[in-house]
């Protein structure tokens, strides 16, 4: 049975705060924020607010489907344009999610030293690092099933089923 730790909206907000910190505190300057479908979609509307960039959103979810083709073409021609992306997600557990839009984005072009990542949560033992993290586990040690705020609305079963999915995270 997993460890449920739910992330409260507090902390949640100081989160985003941090982030939007770091950031700040870097001289590479982005000029929009990506927030990828379904969990990094919340995180990316709130950085927009604490930061003033503009979001955009692709929806990840259906990554079989042509649309996140279409959309990482779109991404990868902004960046030849000059322009500078920061993609956010929620949690980079496994790096699986970030490898494939890497993967996505060095295909169809993508400047991608005008990429960078953003997470809440980052997994030490990631195949993928990200540039930006509020907070770094490592997932060999830290087996919690993390509850983002706008995941505690759903149904025990579906969280219990999101957690199952990959049985070593949590095991």
């Amino acid at each position: 049975m997993p460890v449920f730790t739910p992330i409260p909206h507090d902390a949640f907000v100081a989160a985003i705060h941090d982030l939007a910190a770091r950031l700040a505190a870097d001289p590479w300057r982005a000029d929009a924020l990506v927030g990828i479908g379904r969990g990094g979609l919340v995180p990316a509307v709130y950085l927009s607010h604490a930061t003033g960039l503009p979001m955009i959103s692709i929806d990840y979810s259906g990554a079989e489907s042509d649309g996140i083709a279409a959309a990482l073409i779109a991404l990868a021609t902004r960046t030849r344009g000059g322009e500078r992306l920061v993609i956010v997600d929620d949690i980079n557990d496994s790096g699986r999610t970030i490898a494939r839009l890497r993967a996505g984005l060095i295909a169809a072009g993508a400047a991608m030293d005008a990429i960078r990542f953003a997470t809440l949560i980052d997994n030490h033992g990631s195949a993928e690092r990200v540039d930006y993290a509020h907070r770094t586990i490592d997932r060999a040690v830290v087996k919690d099933w993390f509850v983002f705020p706008w995941e505690a609305v759903a149904p025990q079963s579906a969280i219990d089923a999101d957690a199952a999915e990959v049985p070593d995270r949590i095991a």
